[in-house]
């Protein structure tokens, strides 16, 4: 597991996430902050980070 930060789409705060470095994924996560839902997209290579990308559902 590695800490991963980056900003909520829709409220702008900063965001802490654990991310599971054993695969890639495609998940939905609300926001702690503002609780609107988050598509997190992670991408993994030898269980190192390759690309994340936190978008806004239905923009």
């Amino acid at each position: 597991m590695i800490e991963h930060f980056f900003q909520c789409p829709y409220c702008w705060e900063e965001i802490s996430m654990l991310l599971d470095t054993s695969s890639s994924q495609i998940y939905i996560e609300d926001c702690e902050v503002c609780c609107n839902p988050i598509q997190i997209s992670v991408k993994f290579k030898n269980q190192e980070l390759q690309s994340f990308d936190a978008e806004a559902l239905g923009q």
